[in-house]
């Protein structure tokens, strides 16, 4: 079952998100910022409600921009879609709030293409890369590749207001 976060879930995040930052498979997330950022994320639960499977993030960047992030499925569930479930979740609600444009910062490139995805150059992303990506370690040495999910075709959601273009 995929829901919005709830305080509950916030210390079973920290601790699925810290054990794959451990692996150097993404980034660990404080406390702090967990709970600051609630509202962005989405968990993934066993039919009790009880069990944390996964989770993720929807982070706004801009009037037309959106980050999936924090994208992580406990070890013991993987292969069974909830990764898949949850980011579907984070694009209907990016579109529901009108954001024209999704982009993930990833090693996992092939499961973001299946979702839709295309590899873009990094520094297409300079709202990103100012906002949150020098205050990383890895920075300017990041190794993750930039992928970006267009979600309107319109001219409403195109172009002059674009932050990269």
């Amino acid at each position: 079952m995929v829901r919005k976060a709830r305080i509950q879930d916030i210390r079973p995040i920290q601790q699925l998100l810290g054990h794959y930052a451990h692996q150097g498979k993404l980034l660990a997330r404080s406390l702090s910022e967990l709970y600051v950022h609630l509202r962005d994320m989405f968990v993934c639960m066993d039919d009790q409600d009880t069990t944390l499977l996964g989770c993720c993030s929807l982070h706004i960047v801009w009037e037309n921009l959106a980050e999936i992030r924090s994208v992580a499925v406990a070890e013991e569930h993987l292969g069974r879609g909830f990764g898949r479930e949850l980011v579907a979740a984070a694009i209907e609600e990016a579109r529901e709030l009108g954001i024209a444009r999704l982009f993930v910062l990833t090693y996992e490139t092939g499961f973001f293409e299946h979702l839709g995805f295309r590899l873009v150059d990094k520094n297409s992303l300079p709202h990103k890369i100012w906002a949150d990506c020098i205050h990383c370690p890895k920075f300017p040495e990041c190794d993750e590749n930039a992928m970006i999910l267009d979600l309107f075709e319109t001219s409403e959601h195109n172009g002059d207001n674009v932050p990269w273009v």
